[in-house]
């Protein structure tokens, strides 16, 4: 330990990815979607929206029968659970790991999550009320499962279960930065020698009435509702608002050596990672950046690399007025000079924001980015405001080799959380 600088002793990399989110499932679907530039979100289908000020949502096209999970499965996981052991499917068979290989002592789980199972517990709700009609809630229409929906642990626990994982058993609850932060709290586990195989990531399914409200009554969500399609514009002069999404991403993390001796793919390694807190305001963010720019600083030290080794950013980015323009004034604080050379983009300009998922979501399209040599546009952005003056990729995919990628984080209640990813071979080098 150095000052406030984390040492992480072993080398972790990422070895194996599950993505599901709007616009496809199953990571091809994903960086296909974000690298064409196309946008995946919709008005509102799974209610009737009208009654909200925002109306719009990034919601996944996802049948869990066709997606492989069975009748009791479907009855007892809410939909966040779901899109998480479907991506812990895919990731695993990505990774090339067998489970009768894996000590199941030395293979962990870290799962992040914002809100849990929101859409069962509303259902259930709505259920035993009667529609709200009753003040005392009769407990026997209630499914057997509910205790499950209250208690944010079981996304862990079926993770846990798919793989057989007897090792450390953690769900992250952090805001917007949940997926960074699980992803980051399994990095420093395996970096520590607690785990060898950490199975990480988040996964949030929040497109529902009583999210839609909590939302509308501070006015993030953008009330654009005549233009769905268009609606997220990170950095655009003309956004007004964040687009809320759903989604989940799955990620095989592994010792470097223990990656290496079995010849798997590595995507990527997890050079650094750091949070901190403005301690300031539930949603407000002060405007130069400094608690950002502070986790970022202390991330890219961590990873040993300085400013100018980083190729690309891959911006929080909701298209809320406030969050562009604190992360911008952020990349100038930490990176100096160089934030005018790098370039920088936001992937909810097409998936939206799925709160506790995106972090991780972002990280993958972040090793992609290393493992394709392309870097995501951002959507929509046709005027950026002149307050957001850097290189944000507007509207086409840029090919360009990339060793090293910044990814970050912000969230209501002052989080921030920021981690660096490199190819192997350039940290080694």
């Amino acid at each position: 330990m150095d000052g406030n600088i984390m040492t992480v002793a072993r080398r972790v990399v990422i070895t194996g990815i599950g993505v599901t989110t709007a616009g496809g499932i199953g990571t091809k679907s994903f960086w296909e979607l974000i690298t064409a530039g196309r946008t995946a979100t919709r008005r509102i289908t799974f209610f009737d929206p009208s009654p909200f000020r925002s109306q719009v949502a990034a919601e996944i096209d996802f049948d869990p029968v066709a997606a492989g999970l069975g009748p009791q499965e479907i009855r007892r996981m809410d939909r966040a659970a779901q899109l998480a052991v479907v991506c812990t499917r895919e990731c695993l068979a990505d990774s090339g790991l067998e489970r009768d290989e894996l000590d199941p002592f030395r293979l962990g789980v870290s799962v992040g999550t914002a809100v849990g199972a929101t859409m069962s517990l509303e259902r259930e709700y709505v259920v035993v009320s009667d529609g709200g009609r009753q003040h005392l809630t009769d407990h026997k229409y209630a499914v057997p499962h509910l205790y499950d929906y209250l208690v944010p642990s079981s996304f862990a626990r079926e993770v846990a279960w798919e793989t057989g994982a007897e090792g450390p058993a953690t769900v992250v609850s952090t805001g917007c930065t949940s997926g960074l932060d699980s992803v980051g709290h399994a990095h420093q586990l395996i970096g520590e020698g607690a785990a060898d195989v950490m199975l990480a990531g988040a996964t949030d399914a929040p497109i529902s009435p009583i999210t839609m409200a909590c939302f509308d009554a501070i006015k993030a969500t953008t009330p654009r509702n005549d233009d769905a399609e268009h609606a997220s514009r990170p950095f655009d002069l003309s956004r007004n608002g964040f687009v809320l999404g759903e989604g989940a991403t799955m990620f095989v993390l592994e010792e470097y050596e223990h990656a290496r001796r079995r010849g798997a793919h590595i995507y990527a390694e997890i050079a650094g990672f750091a949070s901190r807190s403005n301690a300031f305001h539930m949603t407000g963010l002060r405007p130069d950046g400094r608690e950002m720019a502070e986790a970022i600083t202390a991330a890219m030290a961590q990873a040993g690399v300085a400013p100018e080794a980083i190729d690309y950013v891959n911006a929080h980015g909701s298209g809320t007025k406030q969050n562009d323009r604190h992360e911008t004034a952020a990349f100038k604080r930490a990176l100096g000079e160089h934030a005018r050379r790098v370039p920088v983009s936001s992937i909810k300009s097409m998936i939206g924001h799925s709160l506790g998922a995106i972090g991780s979501i972002e990280i993958a399209a972040s090793a992609l980015a290393i493992e394709h040599g392309m870097i995501p546009p951002t959507a929509n952005l046709h005027e950026p405001d002149p307050e957001c003056d850097l290189d944000y990729v507007p509207l086409v995919a840029r090919e360009q080799r990339t060793d090293t990628v910044l990814t970050v984080g912000s969230g209501f209640g002052g989080f921030q959380s920021a981690m660096v990813l490199t190819r192997p071979e350039s940290r080694t080098a």
